[in-house]
């Protein structure tokens, strides 16, 4: 993790470690929260809390985009057990498709 310094307005200084992955990278490349400075998560894992975020709102709300977001995910899930995602020639585009799903 980061050094921590003395003075609670200043942010620690040097690379510090998602608290999602684990992953080091530098403290400006990693996304802090509001109350909770200290709480640092890469942009990857930003991007998924994100959309984990949309799904647990998305349970309690109906209508025709909450259904066809349900059966993005549905779809996402059974290419990430498959592995289809890895695949040497269909897994970039999937990849890339899944960046604009919810």
């Amino acid at each position: 993790m980061a050094a921590t310094t003395a003075v609670d307005d200043e942010r620690p200084i040097g690379p510090a470690q998602c608290w999602c992955c684990g992953t080091t990278e530098d403290l400006a490349k990693l996304v802090h929260l509001g109350n909770h400075s200290e709480v640092a998560v890469c942009v990857r894992c930003a991007h998924s809390l994100s959309k984990w975020a949309w799904e647990i709102e998305d349970q309690t709300r109906t209508g025709l985009a909450v259904s066809a977001r349900d059966r993005f995910r549905r779809l996402r899930k059974a290419v990430v057990r498959r592995g289809w995602h890895q695949h040497r020639y269909v897994g970039r585009g999937l990849r890339w498709i899944g960046r604009f799903t919810p």
